[in-house]
């Protein structure tokens, strides 16, 4: 997540079930993002035991998916609205009705009649308007296959990623005034509906059946959702830095001034090395942040090379400074996870809010409003030096090399592994801390940094269809019926007694004296003590 955080405490192989409060004592953001994850992870899984990898409520089952093409100018699916899970992650496909204009007292009745038809929902979404797609028919990768020369199959991508008021500017509190940049961030459920040939799933059959495609296609699935990359991280320090934690040491490997939260994400895919594009050097590429990339600035208008932003940044520490790396991205590329090139600060122009990039903005980024474009700082200059020589940037990025320790600042360094295969997004987050002077990370019990996984993003897929032709789509989605069902005669009967004698106690309660006056009763009773 593209947050302000201090660090990330949940580690499901704790087997934390709370946070638990003490008076008395400070209250971090840590704290309570771990109590939200831990009922997420809790929450999740059980709806994942209990459902399967995936699917749906069997009379709101969501994603039927329609194929439309042919006799149109260019293909499309209709996607259904309703409910899907996938490994416990709901998704909702349901169309959000839009709002009703209040109609101008001019309008005529026709007009105003006109106006609230044009207010109906859609009943499906499609593969072009899909919200979190963002599919570009000028793209020749975005479209979709014939199913004419063969069949394909349609599935459903689902993983999380942050938004800030950057993006969702109705997350701000205009209420706390223009010094307030935001407050907390959310964390939103991505759904994409995506075509795969056959080829990628290794199916030889020309008419497979559903067990086999879905068979086939959980391997898939199973190698995409796993990445083979690892890093670690350290920040070396002698061992008698530990003989006071409470101060820094000055051998202390870590030198930084304040307490950081180290981003490394990959910006470009693939494995390190991989030659040539044809004259240009290819191959992963990462960047990297001291902020967890947190640091972001709305554009209000782009002109060339000129952007003016809505803020120049709150101090020194948050703002822009010329060299700085950005990315000038917005919320369709944000969802997208396409590499976009990175670009060096050359001027400011303070009181215009504006800053002049070092080169014009890939094409169709960042050119609507409505998709929110925003700039990311990312705090890499160059890349590690090496035998007194920096290493180049390749795309403002920096390439990844496997095998040795690569310098970030202030003694702070990481390792990729030999062997990884790279994706864009996937990242890894380095807490640094001043009173210890080190970063905290695993370590085996001789001190040596363990080598870790991504911390996200996490993918998750789903089979839906199985395409053939028009309105030919083979169904590949599971549906599950309600836990609920009717009662017996048997427990009908048990139930009525029950109830009959629940009343019967009620009465007896109520009336003590078994039908006689209180009076009566009260009098007998004062005689037999008499006796």
């Amino acid at each position: 997540m593209h947050a302000d955080l201090s660090r990330s405490t949940f580690r499901p192989e704790r087997h934390y079930s709370a946070v638990i409060a003490q008076q008395g004592r400070v209250q971090l953001d840590a704290d309570a993002n771990e109590q939200t994850a831990i009922q997420l992870h809790q929450a999740r899984a059980l709806t994942a035991d209990l459902i399967g990898p995936h699917g749906g409520p069997r009379d709101a089952a969501g994603f039927r998916i329609e194929y439309v093409g042919g006799r149109h100018d260019i293909d499309t699916l209709h996607i259904h609205g309703g409910r899907y899970y996938v490994d416990g992650i709901l998704c909702d496909a349901n169309r959000p009705a839009p709002g009703v204009p209040v109609p101008d007292e001019d309008d005529d009745e026709q007009e105003k009649e006109r106006a609230q038809d044009t207010a109906q929902p859609p009943a499906h979404w499609t593969y072009w308007d899909q919200p979190d797609g963002h599919r570009d028919p000028e793209k020749p990768g975005d479209r979709l296959p014939s199913p004419a020369q063969a069949p394909f199959v349609v599935y459903l991508q689902v993983w999380e990623r942050s938004v800030t008021a950057a993006e969702d500017p109705a997350l701000r509190e205009v209420a706390l005034g223009a010094a307030m940049p935001d407050t907390a961030a959310r964390a939103k459920v991505v759904w994409q509906v995506l075509p795969l040939a056959l080829d990628e799933l290794e199916i030889e059959e020309s008419e497979p059946s559903r067990e086999v495609v879905r068979a086939a296609f959980a391997r898939w699935a199973q190698k995409q959702a796993a990445p083979s990359a690892r890093l670690a991280a350290r920040a070396e320090r002698p061992d008698h830095a530990d003989e006071d934690p409470c101060l820094v040491k000055p051998d202390s490997r870590y030198r930084g001034p304040e307490n950081q939260l180290y981003r490394v994400e990959v910006h470009e895919g693939g494995t390190a090395g991989e030659g040539t594009r044809g004259s240009e050097p290819k191959g992963a590429t990462f960047k990297w942040s001291r902020e967890n990339g947190s640091v972001v600035f709305p554009v209000d208008e782009l002109d060339g090379t000129w952007v003016q932003l809505a803020s120049l940044g709150h101090d020194d520490k948050l703002d822009l400074d010329v060299g700085d790396r950005v990315e000038f991205t917005d919320t369709a590329y944000a969802s997208r996870l396409e590499p976009l090139p990175l670009l060096r600060v050359e001027e400011l122009d303070l009181p215009g809010r504006r800053v002049r990039l070092s080169a014009e903005p890939e094409p169709g980024v960042g050119r609507l409003p409505h998709l929110h474009p925003f700039l990311r700082r990312w705090d890499h200059h160059e890349g590690p030096r090496r035998k007194g020589r920096s290493t180049a940037l390749r795309g403002g990025a920096v390439p990844v090399t496997e095998g040795e320790w690569l310098p970030l600042e202030d003694g702070v360094k990481v390792y990729f592994a030999k062997g990884g295969t790279y994706r864009t997004g996937d990242h890894w987050i380095v807490p640094a801390r001043t009173a210890t002077g080190s970063v905290e990370w695993p370590v085996d019990p001789a001190r040596r940094p363990l080598l870790q996984g991504p911390a996200g993003i996490a993918r998750h897929f789903a089979p839906l269809a199985l395409v053939k032709g028009e309105g030919e789509a083979l169904d590949l989605r599971l549906a599950f019926g309600p836990l609920a069902s009717s009662i017996p005669a048997a427990d009908e009967a048990t139930l009525a007694a029950e109830t009959r004698a629940r009343q019967e106690e009620q009465a007896a309660e109520a009336d003590p004296s078994g039908g006689r006056s209180q009076t009566t009763a009260e009098a007998e009773a004062a005689v037999e003590g008499d006796k």
